[in-house]
């Protein structure tokens, strides 16, 4: 890597739900009593308020930076190493301890983050509850939910950063919040042949959320997904057709703004291949093998999937070789707790 590499420098845009992880092993008592299936992502309920105590007093819990979308830029900033503040990153959270920890943590990894910071709301967490090769993730956003497009996004000195970008990131799990920011942002993309990027994140969003989801989907460039995610796309959709080449198929055809890029679909699932479109065509990757006592824990791996895809995307690679780099990064992140990764990549 030369340091002729600044025109890096926030080339990458994140905008999401900072969240801080509190992970634990659990055991399946606990998933029943709060009604949690053992691989999933909710949004917390009034019924799950006592949750995120008992978690932290019951099992011996670890607290990391979380989010999806932070995830994301990070592992892209943490594979691309030089130049820092490739990637850019907008959230909401709290004047909290917290938020101070989620500032440090993005600091360290040396993403450019520029939260909105606000005092209503705490920070938002996300009870990560593990079991085995599962995880069931419970978000309560709390400030991550007052992101506001006028009171940041909107403000000269932020927009400038937008600009400045090529490649857009977005999780699905940000249309809950600010349908009028992504749609912002997206629109800008698409206008000047930029690329954006949109993750479905969870099957919920693709059910409740599918009216917000398909106002921002003429203007997606490249679809994320994992199996069960496409699999309840597909279903909302009317699709008919369980198999995920050809959901990958239709997802690919659904009307497009930018004309001058043909959509790109690339569904993960798990250990088995990933799927992505190419033309005409469906092609289907292997993942890398792993010995099933080398994983810890598999929260964060599809995340870090896209951040390995997207520090390939930002520097022109081919397609195969953001998928590449994608599973590299996924293979790296399953072996440590959380979204968490060693200090150097070793990825070529």
């Amino acid at each position: 890597q030369t340091p002729t590499l600044t025109h890096l420098q926030n080339a990458l845009f994140g905008m999401g739900n900072p969240l801080l992880d509190i992970c634990a092993v659990v055991d399946k008592d606990f998933l029943d009593k709060y009604g949690l299936k053992p691989n999933d992502q909710i949004l917390a309920e009034e019924k799950h308020k006592e949750m995120f105590e008992e978690i932290v007093k019951k099992f011996k819990a670890e607290y990391h930076a979380g989010g999806a979308t932070q995830n994301s830029v990070k592992v892209a900033q943490w594979m691309i190493q030089e130049p820092h503040k490739v990637a850019t990153f907008f959230g909401c959270i709290g004047k909290d301890k917290f938020g101070k920890i989620l500032k440090e943590k993005a600091e360290e990894a040396h993403v450019d983050a520029h939260y909105y910071e606000q005092s209503e709301e705490p920070t938002g967490t996300c009870a990560a509850c593990i079991t085995g090769d599962n995880r069931s993730l419970v978000a309560n956003l709390a400030a991550a939910n007052c992101y506001k497009k006028e009171k940041h996004l909107d403000l000269e000195e932020n927009w400038k950063l937008v600009e400045k970008a090529q490649v857009y990131y977005i999780a699905g799990f940000f249309l809950t919040v600010s349908l009028e920011s992504i749609l912002k942002v997206a629109k800008h993309a698409s206008e000047n042949n930029k690329i954006f990027c949109l993750n479905l994140s969870a099957p919920f969003i693709c059910e409740f959320f599918k009216e917000a989801l398909m106002k921002v989907m003429p203007y997606v460039d490249i679809l994320f997904g994992n199996e069960t995610e496409a699999a309840a796309f597909a279903r909302e959709r009317g699709f008919e057709t369980e198999d995920i080449e050809e959901i990958a198929k239709k997802a690919q055809s659904l009307p497009k703004e930018n004309k001058k890029r043909q959509r790109i679909v690339v569904f993960t699932q798990g250990k088995e291949g990933t799927v992505m479109t190419k033309g005409d065509k469906v092609e289907t990757f292997p993942v890398l093998e792993i010995n099933q006592s080398k994983i810890v824990d598999t929260n964060g791996a599809g995340d870090a999937f896209v951040g390995g895809f997207l520090s390939q995307l930002v520097q022109d690679k081919t397609f195969e070789q953001c998928i590449r780099a994608g599973h590299y990064a996924a293979n790296v992140i399953i072996r440590h707790a959380g979204c968490t990764f060693p200090e150097k990549p070793d990825f070529q």
